[in-house]
């Protein structure tokens, strides 16, 4: 089983490397026991000097490569609902059941995935819902992301289970990964899917 770690990498500095350590060494720890911690920052060695890249580690036991790439983020304004039950509580290198959901998106431009009647995720995102006063995120994501823990650890966001069904009565959105940090839509809205 092999696992991933996708880590912003702004003018030759990595971001938030401590909440990737983290969750890199509790899948490991989880998977392959016992094993001694690994620092990502022993692996990120001569990224890009200038400029927006998006960093990809793919490890096992150990780390098994680094790649880098030049990050846009997508345009996201129309989200489709699609119902799955589905886990992925670590971040499997192989995404094939997310894409095969991602697929099913109609005219949108990204999904959320919602699981036992309650709001999750994205296809590549935790989000955020503004209810007026305070931002929300699900207590139940799919996976855990590191900015969603760094936003829940600095009192930005709150867990809280938002149904399917109350999702209108939200008033902002944002989408929360170590690449977009939190990303609050301008414009959203809900579509149908194609199935």
């Amino acid at each position: 089983m092999r696992f991933f770690e996708t880590i912003r990498i702004e003018d030759g500095k990595p971001k938030h490397l401590d909440y990737h350590n983290r969750r890199l060494n509790t899948t490991i720890a989880h998977h392959f026991p016992p094993q001694p911690p690994i620092d990502l920052a022993n692996f990120l060695v001569d990224p890009p000097s200038q400029g927006l890249f998006r960093a990809k580690v793919v490890y096992t036991n150990r780390i098994e490569g680094v790649e880098y790439s030049p990050y846009t983020p997508a345009t996201i304004t129309t989200l489709a609902l699609v119902e799955a039950s589905i886990d992925y509580p670590y971040k499997y290198l192989d995404r094939s059941p997310i894409e095969e959901f991602f697929a099913k998106r109609g005219e949108a431009d990204e999904i959320i995935i919602v699981k036992d009647g309650l709001l999750t995720d994205t296809s590549r995102a935790n989000i955020a819902l503004f209810d007026g006063i305070k931002w929300l995120t699900p207590a139940r994501p799919l996976l855990p992301g590191t900015t969603r823990a760094r936003l829940i650890d600095a009192g930005v966001l709150h867990e809280a289970d938002i149904p399917v069904h109350e999702i209108e009565n939200y008033q902002g959105f944002a989408l929360l990964n170590a690449m977009v940090g939190f990303y609050e839509l301008k414009q959203w809205k809900i579509v149908e899917p194609i199935g």
